[in-house]
């Protein structure tokens, strides 16, 4: 299994929708969106260099995964 980094948006997202299929990821903070990515087993990002760009970028594709 490839690590992920925060340029991995496409992959966090599936990642995310596998790991926690019950989450309306419309509904989730970035808090809680950044704490999950920096928990996923194959995250191997530094927590420091995401922004709210990139965490809505992923929030968006998660979104996607979700419909």
């Amino acid at each position: 299994m490839d690590t992920l980094d925060w340029s991995d948006r496409d992959e966090i997202a599936i990642e995310l929708y596998d790991n926690f299929p019950d989450i309306d990821p419309q509904w989730i903070s970035f808090p809680d969106l950044h704490s999950k990515i920096c928990n996923l087993e194959n995250f191997n990002g530094d927590p420091n260099k995401s922004n709210e760009k990139i965490l809505e970028a992923i929030q968006m594709l998660w979104i996607e995964e979700y419909k």
